[in-house]
């Protein structure tokens, strides 16, 4: 069962869902006004939604009055443009308090993270995620990590009023494939589906393959011309520019990325500030990126803007 505003809004791919990082100040603590400047700019340089406080926003960082801060303010800087999806995880109790936290923020619909800490069995985690639909606004379910759901599972949540859609950080694509064949047999035609791998592009014409149209972009947090640019290659089928940037950008990307643990998040931040907006540095548990491995990612930055001049 679908909620027609935010599934309406979102089952068109228009550009790449934004995912934006969480600015702190010197001292530490959440800086509001550099946050609603990045996700401003997000927006004017044509993010489809802004998912606000998920993974690259660091919500495992955030105390509850944070996120409420962060959602707020990316509402008010989405201006309705386009429709503004909060994290919400950890165990039942708490991701229904922060579903509440992102209703009174002003958010749309939720990302659900996968529950803290525990490896539960499928009858629980449909629980978990149904008590988390209950409540007002939309749900994705996030699948990754200790939260894989099986195809009879996710029928159940396709079936579910209030989920509307599942994001897949797992990457088996026969798993997807045959989720995907499981809930259009049950019936279900409105239900969403998203690529959430780590730097999906790399991945998203496989996905695409599958049907799967829409997916998370960590690289437009710092380099939004590459990341329409490849948007735009998948959309329209121009196969050259996608390998154009998959072979000269997005690869070397993620050899990158893997060099260090949490560089998923700590080095997308990092590339934010070196195109000039300072949102501080990750809290810990992450670290920041090494030194040699910022340069590597200054110079790959380079690289891609040359690969989008060559293509014109």
């Amino acid at each position: 069962m679908t909620s027609a505003p935010l599934a309406a809004r979102l089952s068109i791919p228009s550009g790449p869902l934004f995912f934006p990082v969480t600015a702190y100040g010197p001292d530490g603590a959440v800086d509001l006004a550099a946050y609603r400047l990045h996700v401003r700019s997000g927006v004017e340089a044509g993010a489809a939604a802004v998912f606000a406080c998920c993974g690259t926003g660091e919500f495992h960082a955030l105390t509850p009055e944070e996120f409420e801060a962060c959602v707020r303010a990316a509402v008010e800087a989405a201006e309705g443009r386009v429709p503004v999806v909060a994290g919400a995880g950890y165990g039942t109790a708490l991701a229904v308090r922060y579903a509440r936290l992102a209703e009174a923020a002003g958010a749309e619909g939720l990302l659900a993270m996968p529950p803290y800490l525990v490896k539960a069995g499928q009858e629980g985690l449909l629980r978990h995620y149904r008590e988390l639909a209950a409540t007002s606004l939309p749900v994705i379910v996030y699948q990754r990590d200790n939260a894989v759901l099986t195809p009879a599972t996710v029928v159940e949540l396709a079936r579910t009023e209030g989920v509307v859609g599942l994001k897949d950080g797992y990457g088996d694509l026969d798993l997807m494939q045959r989720t995907v064949s499981a809930v259009r047999a049950a019936g279900v035609e409105d239900f969403l589906y998203f690529n959430g791998l780590p730097t999906a592009e790399l991945t998203q014409p496989a996905y695409r393959g599958l049907g799967v149209t829409l997916y998370s972009s960590a690289v437009f947090c710092f380099a939004p011309e590459i990341a329409l640019a490849c948007h735009t290659a998948l959309r329209t089928g121009d196969e050259a520019t996608v390998r154009r940037l998959i072979d000269g950008f997005y690869r070397p990307f993620v050899d990158l990325r893997d060099k260090g643990q949490g560089y998923a998040v700590s080095l997308v931040k990092a590339g934010v500030r070196l195109r000039g907006l300072d949102v501080g540095e990750v809290r810990p548990p992450l670290h920041e990126p090494a030194g040699d491995h910022l340069k590597q990612l200054a110079q790959l930055i380079e690289r891609g803007q040359a690969l989008l001049e060559e293509g014109m």
